[in-house]
């Protein structure tokens, strides 16, 4: 058992290096036992540190020391002190060269931090500490450097050879091998470094920037995924040609490389000219890639790219800034995603994701501010508090100054500070000086965690004609933080009178209306606005587009919620509120009360309604998710919640059984006309119809079965045949379900990506014997612990997607989950911590559960030596 606990690194003690690193010059020997790594950086004291000559220490991890010269002498083993994650030495002067040569292992590397061997290919992750694994360094994102490096490996088994920046040598050495040299010209930080080799094939193509300079771009996979390459580029193109337009970015490198890795623990990563992804991140084709997989490739190749300006021509300071590069850039690669795709749909993906999982993590253990405050471990904040609420602050931000002072603002930041590493305060600071504004107050969401509670009350006086609005917010306790001083809160709203008309909005005290809809800031604990010249009382559209990451409360009547998705012009309000009339309805339904119909006779006219864009429909008919119910619940009964929602579903079916067919059969029929396109109206169609099937599978009639069997055996691409595929999965037909199952796996095994969702389907499904079904999946030659994307598909689905299953009432499905987390501790410690989160919310449910939940979280912690990243997510969550 841990007896010691690892070291808390806190934002107050932050302090700029001693040294700095002016020039970084690599050379790999890459081998198949062993590669060497010679370094040769030019450092100096850094001025603003004061006089004097202190040690400089470097950071090192699993490293074996060679060799160690200081200005061309040789150090003898007592001029210098290794241990533990370090290497010190004393320099002689403000300016020295210090060489050191190291041997370092790839190819037993499974933790897939550092330069590790993904199959038959040489990679790297290096974000967050990971380049302390490849050569001693100043591994912090505050020392930045200009990059020379080459790569020297055997040519027939490599003949590709990547780093970052511009290739600007090359040639053969003796004994089959080959080395190419990569200079960089802009500094950066070692977390942004990047090699590749491999045997690898290219997609190759050029962009033209806005000044006339041709860019050219280039895509590697391995051989076999030639072919899923096409969605990416154009992904890309589309990328760049949007930064230049809303931003006014413009690439600044000769090359931009983007190269799939299929063992990679994240999503992507955006090193300097030579992107890192994950193979699911970057393939896609019509037959293996399902619409929200191309979706998700388009909006990642997005993200990465833009990081080149928010992330790496201007990078964070330290690690407690994580969210200035991952917030503005999230924030920015939904914008894209908006444009290309329908803005509504995409804000209600958005939202939802939000409001289930970040809200859960704000209420869990290991809540923490979008900066926090201190960490044991900087990889376990790479978190959606970080990421998808640091998107949402920027988006206030945003709201706040409109389009046009936004792009002032950043503007203004991307001049400022090209080239250096910054802080969130800088951000803000840059959008305050650009125009004139205060955000003193606004930098408590970067300060305080939790998620604000805003309720609203009404008074209308009808003799005055005025319409009051009070706004009360409160933010709950989270560890470390059990008062919260008033957030701002920009409320975008509208009033709708009883024909459902917007009416014109003017405030007590102003001359004339404002326009029907229009953003008002909340920024005490208690605040009222009054509206005047009301005609009648209206009823309110609040927090439009969700202009605030916030828990509304407002007292609507079931009726008023049909009356806003009837009539709001708001698209994002019009789901909203049928997920709200949907919510208090399950509610009842979990408590043993029967299905009030008025949720029924709403999706009736949402369905038949084909003014409406389908994917509108589609996200309308879908009920808010177990997870989410659980998200709201003080106590949840995963049983009592998985029970009620599918009786409602199977209500909701058979109520609506003849415009759900009469919509399926007219989708389907267009599907079967028209060849297969990623584009938005292509993608609507099909989830409208894939909702549809859904809905009709559950009445268990052989019509609908023979439609799931047609569109699995028919369909000319993956959406379609996934979705066929997983309904039968979770119908009680088994004999077509084994079928189905068993044709997938032959047509798709040498795939590892259409695998996974194999694997998927199966481990997410609610029927019983989910964790037997895992169980015997774990020993199919297609799954390994291995591969991060393996152990999310089938052990992550199970644990997050299957909670009826995982919350079995024996604690056999929290036994499992800490089992494999035992293992992946000592295997991969970043996939481990993050398997850990249904297991930290333990506090959700009721006693015998979180009993059972407390006790895997203790036998996780006396297993033995734990990680950092296990460590410092158990100790959290049972203290």
């Amino acid at each position: 058992m841990r007896t010691d606990q690892p070291q808390t690194i806190y934002l107050k003690d932050y302090q700029a290096p001693e040294y700095l690193i002016e020039e970084t010059r690599l050379r790999f020997e890459l081998h198949d036992d062993q590669t060497l790594v010679h370094a040769e950086l030019q450092l100096q004291r850094n001025p603003a540190r004061g006089a004097g000559l202190p040690p400089l220490v470097l950071h090192g991890e699993e490293l074996e020391l060679l060799a160690v010269a200081l200005d061309d002498q040789a150090l003898a083993a007592g001029d210098y002190q290794v241990e533990a994650g370090s290497l010190t030495l004393q320099p002689q002067g403000e300016a020295f060269v210090l060489k050191t040569s190291v041997r370092i292992h790839p190819e037993s590397n499974t933790a897939l931090e550092g330069l590790y061997v993904s199959g038959t290919m040489f990679c790297t992750q290096c974000e967050a500490e990971g380049f302390r694994k490849i050569t001693y360094y100043l591994d912090r994102p505050d020392v930045m450097s200009v990059f020379t490096t080459t790569v020297e490996a055997d040519k027939a088994r490599y003949p590709i050879l990547l780093s970052n920046g511009n290739p600007v040598a090359s040639g053969d050495t003796e004994g089959g091998r080959h080395w190419a040299t990569w200079e960089d010209p802009f500094p950066k930080p070692a977390y942004l470094f990047a090699l590749v080799a491999g045997d690898l094939w290219c997609v190759e193509d050029s962009y033209r920037t806005g000044s006339g300079r041709d860019v050219a771009l280039r895509i590697y996979v391995e051989p076999e995924n030639i072919s899923k390459l096409q969605h990416a580029m154009d992904s890309l193109k589309k990328s760049m040609r949007w930064d230049e337009d809303v931003y006014g970015r413009e690439y600044d490198l000769d090359i931009f490389m983007i190269v799939a890795v299929n063992d990679f623990n994240m999503g992507a990563m955006e090193n300097k000219g030579l992107n890192i992804f994950n193979s699911s991140a970057v393939l896609a084709s019509p037959r293996t890639a399902t619409d929200a997989a191309h979706q998700r490739v388009e909006a990642i190749v997005a993200h990465e790219y833009f990081h080149n300006w928010s992330g790496n021509r201007v990078t964070c300071r330290d690690w407690f800034q994580l969210s200035l590069k991952e917030g503005f850039t999230v924030f920015r690669d939904a914008g894209f995603s908006s444009d290309m795709n329908s803005p509504t749909v995409k804000r209600i993906e958005d939202v939802a994701f939000l409001r289930t999982n970040q809200f859960a993590e704000d209420a869990g253990p290991m809540a923490h501010p979008v900066r926090p405050d201190h960490f044991i471990e900087i990889s376990n904040f790479y978190t959606l508090t970080v990421y998808e609420k640091g998107a949402e602050v920027v988006r206030m931000l945003h709201t706040l100054l409109g389009p046009d002072g936004f792009r002032k603002g950043t503007d203004l930041y991307f001049e400022r500070h090209d080239g250096q590493a910054v802080t969130c305060d800088d951000f803000i600071k840059a959008l305050e000086d650009a125009n004139g504004a205060d955000f003193s107050q606004f930098k408590r969401w970067y300060s305080q965690s939790g998620t604000p509670r805003l309720a609203v009350s009404e008074q209308y006086d009808a003799a005055a004609r005025t319409y009051r609005l009070t706004f009360r917010q409160s933010c709950p306790p989270t560890p470390g933080q059990p008062t919260k001083e008033p957030f701002v809160i920009p409320v975008q709203l509208g009033l709708l009178d009883g024909q459902g008309r917007e009416l014109p909005l003017r405030l007590e005290g102003e001359a004339a209306a404002q326009g029907t809809d229009r953003v008002l800031s909340v920024t005490q604990a208690e605040q009222t606005f009054t509206f005047v010249d009301v005609p009648e009382r209206p009823l309110p559209s609040l927090l439009r587009g969700f202009s605030a990451p916030v828990k509304l409360s407002f007292p609507y009547s079931r009726e008023q919620l049909t009356f806003l998705m009837q009539h709001d012009s708001d698209g994002f309000n019009r789901w909203d509120a049928g997920q709200q009339l949907a919510v208090q309805v399950l509610q009842e339904m979990i408590a043993g009360q029967p299905l009030d119909t008025r949720l029924v006779e709403a999706l009736r006219t949402v369905a038949a309604d084909e003014s409406l864009d389908p994917a509108m429909v589609a996200e309308m008919l879908s009920l808010p998710s177990e997870a989410y119910l659980v998200e709201l619940s003080e106590q949840a009964d995963p049983g009592a919640i998985h029970g009620a929602r599918r009786q409602a579903r199977r209500t909701i079916a058979e109520a609506l059984r003849d415009v759900l067919w009469q919509r399926y059969r007219s989708a389907r029929e267009e599907s079967r006309a028209t060849p297969y396109q990623a584009s938005a109206d292509h993608i609507a169609r099909r989830s409208l119809q894939n909702a549809a099937l859904g809905y009709l599978m559950l009445l268990e009639e052989p019509e609908a079965r023979d439609a799931a069997l047609e569109q699995f055996e028919h369909a000319d691409n993956m959406t379609e045949r996934l979705a066929a595929l997983s309904a039968l999965v979770n119908s009680g037909f088994e004999q077509e379900k084994a079928e189905v199952l068993a044709r997938f796996f032959e047509e798709f095994k040498a795939d590892p990506l259409v695998m996974d969702t194999w694997l998927s389907v199966q481990a997410s499904s609610p029927l019983p014997g989910g964790l037997a079904r895992v169980q015997a999946l774990m020993e199919n030659p297609v799954f390994t612990l291995k591969n991060p994307n393996k152990v999310r598909a089938l052990i992550g689905a199970f644990a997050n997607s299957n909670l009826v299953n995982f919350h079995a009432e024996d604690g056999s499905g929290y036994r499992f989950l800490a089992d494999q987390i035992i293992t992946l501790n000592r295997l991969n410690p970043q996939i481990a911590s993050r398997l850990l989160t249904p297991l930290t919310r333990w506090k959700k449910y009721g006693p015998a559960r979180q009993a059972l939940m407390r006790a895997e979280l203790e036998r996780i912690l006396a297993s033995g030596e734990l990680s950092s990243d296990v460590y410092e997510v158990v100790s959290k969550s049972l203290a």
